[in-house]
């Protein structure tokens, strides 16, 4: 890959975390297994995540400080043979602590600010230097409700400290009900549309990026002498899910499809790519339940 395809996850990783914090209705807590079976590649992917959010209403209501986490386990399954020490990369831990503020500008306008800092590491060792970074997203979001077509527009630009390009990225996302029953968003880290009903049924399909990027603790020596500090992967993922409100604002949902594309590699200290683990698309999954506000 392969920066160019990294920078996209870079920007896709980033705009996950902006989104969750100013979306209508965000996660004061989610609960998420997926699952990735092993595919062609002999390769099987699954995770655990929990997100929690806490938000603080400050200067009259008008603002929000945003305190919150997230944790995300990895079980990375690949043939025991493929490389000495490959039992290594059985278990990734992503953790993010997001500190976020949002400002109320106008009625419509608001500004959010992010700070996230990152450890992700495969845990074999104490943690290390290497395992810490820190992402810094800012953004504006228009979210006009009270119309006959509710519409919510994201802009703003983020910098992830494992971007191999040493400079700020922009982004922006854009999802507008264009019909009682249906909406439709575009842009990145997903685009896709989505069917309401009135008895708490919800129906979408989606086309997105997924992935990670962690720090090998103990390094990895593969054959030519290339030594491996960082594993990553990128997955573009097309699916359809269905969600069902339990209660206004507890939700359980599940969501199937197929990867498209699918790169997991091994990467050394400049971030080439120099040992492809999985490049082989197949089936996705992921199930969970969320509690919104």
């Amino acid at each position: 890959m392969r920066k160019h395809s990294y920078v996209i996850l870079t920007v896709c990783l980033s705009l996950f975390t902006i989104n969750s914090t100013i979306a209508q209705t965000p996660d004061v807590f989610r609960l998420e297994y997926m699952l990735m079976p092993e595919n062609s590649g002999d390769v099987e992917t699954s995770r655990i995540k929990l997100v929690l959010n806490v938000p603080i209403a400050v200067r009259d209501k008008k603002d929000f400080l945003v305190l919150g986490a997230e944790y995300n386990r990895y079980n990375f399954e690949v043939p025991d043979d493929l490389f000495p020490d490959s039992g290594d990369l059985s278990k990734f831990h992503v953790l993010d602590v997001n500190l976020a503020y949002m400002y109320k500008l106008t009625e419509s306008w608001r500004l959010i600010g992010v700070v996230t800092p990152r450890w992700s590491t495969n845990f074999v060792q104490e943690l290390q230097n290497e395992d810490f970074n820190m992402n810094y997203t800012v953004g504006a979001y228009k979210n006009v409700k009270d119309v006959d077509k509710p519409y919510m527009l994201v802009l703003g630009i983020s910098y992830n400290g494992t971007s191999p390009i040493d400079i700020p990225l922009p982004f922006v996302y854009f999802e507008k009900r264009f019909h009682p029953n249906w909406a439709y968003t575009l842009g990145a880290p997903k685009s896709g549309m989505k069917y309401f009903t009135k008895k708490g049924h919800f129906f979408q399909t989606e086309i997105f990026l997924d992935g990670y990027y962690v720090n090998i603790q103990n390094d990895i020596l593969l054959p030519g002498n290339n030594l491996s500090t960082d594993v990553s992967s990128t997955a573009l993922l097309l699916t359809i899910g269905y969600q069902y409100k339990i209660t206004k604002d507890m939700s359980v949902y599940f969501i199937g499809g197929r990867s498209i594309y699918q790169n997991s590699a091994l990467r050394n200290e400049e971030r080439d790519d120099i040992f492809t683990l999985n490049d082989a698309s197949g089936l996705y999954f992921r199930t969970g339940i969320r509690i919104g506000i």
